[in-house]
């Protein structure tokens, strides 16, 4: 993260409030440093998984950019953790890890996206802007990773707590449509191109369509609709 880039948030728009976690200090320092620098509210850093909840729920940070390695309590767990307290919060896991299994495991536990450390300062900068906008984001390579384990746990046998389930509530034609989009993996900027409408309305139709079926996040949203078959259509 040696580069640097200045650049203001757009006239209108609140700067967005992102928090760093990290254990080493420097390489903390640094992406905090770069973002507040691209014009990102850094309301927060923590050096550990313990303090890291304690300064979240503190600070409340919209993007939460967030290393698995944490001393006091894991990754994994931090994020679970948060995101289960706020569902709106967005977590783009830093890792120096690219394992399948730590990918797989921290998009279980509410991430949004994944990158490796290797990116540079202007893919962290893009990766951060994309995640406030529920965007998913990997690096090259693992979103086909993700998107073949949304599709494995859609093909495992439901629950016999789930046997008894109300009735879905119905979604609207729209809805419909871009749910079948992000189950198909696109991003909301893909959808938004493809059915000719604004990012914002696609967020909109995510948002809402999470809401109606009370679900909590983009990988309970794509299994549900890859249960029901959306991605072959």
């Amino acid at each position: 993260m040696s580069e640097q880039r200045t650049e203001r948030e757009p006239d209108g728009q609140r700067a967005i409030r992102v928090m760093v976690v990290d254990d080493h200090p420097m390489w903390r320092d640094a992406v905090a440093r770069d973002l507040a620098a691209a014009g990102f509210d850094v309301v927060a850093t923590a050096g550990d998984g313990e303090q890291a909840v304690r300064r979240a729920r503190a600070a409340a940070p919209g993007v939460l950019v967030l290393d698995l390695n944490l001393p006091a309590k894991p990754g994994v767990q931090v994020c679970k953790e948060l995101v289960a307290a706020f569902p709106a919060l967005r977590v783009l896991v830093l890792s120096a890890s690219g394992e399948h299994a730590d990918v797989l495991e921290a998009v279980k536990s509410g991430a949004t996206g994944y990158l490796l450390k290797s990116a540079s300062t202007d893919e962290l900068i893009d990766a951060v802007r994309r995640t406030a906008d529920g965007d998913p984001v990997f690096t090259p390579g693992l979103a086909g990773l993700v998107l073949g384990e949304y599709r494995r746990l859609a093909s495992e046998p439901a629950s016999a707590a789930g046997t008894d389930e109300p009735k879905a509530p119905e979604l609207t034609e729209r809805e419909t449509e871009v749910l079948r989009l992000v189950a198909k993996g696109l991003s909301y900027k893909q959808i938004a191109e493809r059915l000719v409408i604004s990012h914002r309305t696609v967020q909109n139709h995510v948002q809402n369509t999470l809401g109606k079926l009370q679900l909590h996040n983009r990988v309970e949203l794509v299994r549900y609709a890859i249960e029901r078959g959306l991605d072959d259509e």
